[in-house]
């Protein structure tokens, strides 16, 4: 059974000249002037876009949650430990052999751990951005404006060691979802979103 909170917001009109997102209801874009139902023509500085890009805010940088894979390190030793005993019992066996193949059982969480230390999102004042990847890196950018809900879902386990996933409804044309996976204290960070995309719509 997974917990589920939604956040929902209205939608809202791009600027084919300049790409600002208004209001629903705006007349002339809130950057360039242009009309936003009527072709007029507008000289937009490309540098705008940069500097815009480089006066960004970073609010909060976060990588996923490492509490189910201390979990996991912790039944690891416990099964070393028990198969390390158990193959002791047979004489033919090392126990050179038998203490390696219970170590190597730690394999399984530290594969995860460096799985989860691969990936981060970070929120700035303007949008989510999702990193992963170790040689070759992927960068996700969502816009704060193209997002039209927040959800926040938790399964039990989950819920039992406090973290949880953060769902964001993307207004794109696939209208594709964008999951933050295994988040601590994930409503705070919906939270913290969502004052966010408050602040843009003033």
């Amino acid at each position: 059974m997974a917990c589920t909170v939604s956040f929902s917001r209205r939608t809202y009109m791009f600027c084919t000249k300049c790409g600002k997102d208004n209001a629903e209801d705006a007349v002339y874009c809130q950057k360039c002037g242009s009309m936003l139902e009527a072709e007029e023509e507008t000289h937009v500085a490309t540098r705008e876009k940069d500097l815009e890009s480089e006066d960004e805010i970073r609010i909060f940088s976060i990588t996923p949650t490492t509490k189910f894979v201390k979990v996991g390190y912790g039944l690891a030793v416990l099964a070393a430990f028990l198969l390390a005993a158990v193959l002791s019992l047979f004489p033919q066996i090392p126990i050179l052999v038998a203490v390696i193949v219970g170590l190597s059982l730690l394999l399984i969480p530290a594969y995860f751990h460096l799985k989860q230390k691969l990936v981060s999102y970070s929120l700035t004042d303007t949008r989510i951005e999702i990193d992963s990847g170790l040689v070759a890196r992927t960068t996700q950018n969502v816009p704060l404006r193209r997002i039209q809900d927040v959800t926040v879902t938790s399964t039990i386990f989950q819920r039992m060691l406090g973290f949880g996933d953060l769902v964001i409804d993307n207004a794109s044309e696939d209208g594709a979802k964008v999951i933050l996976k295994n988040i601590d204290s994930p409503r705070k960070y919906a939270d913290t979103v969502l004052r966010q995309m408050r602040r843009l719509d003033r």
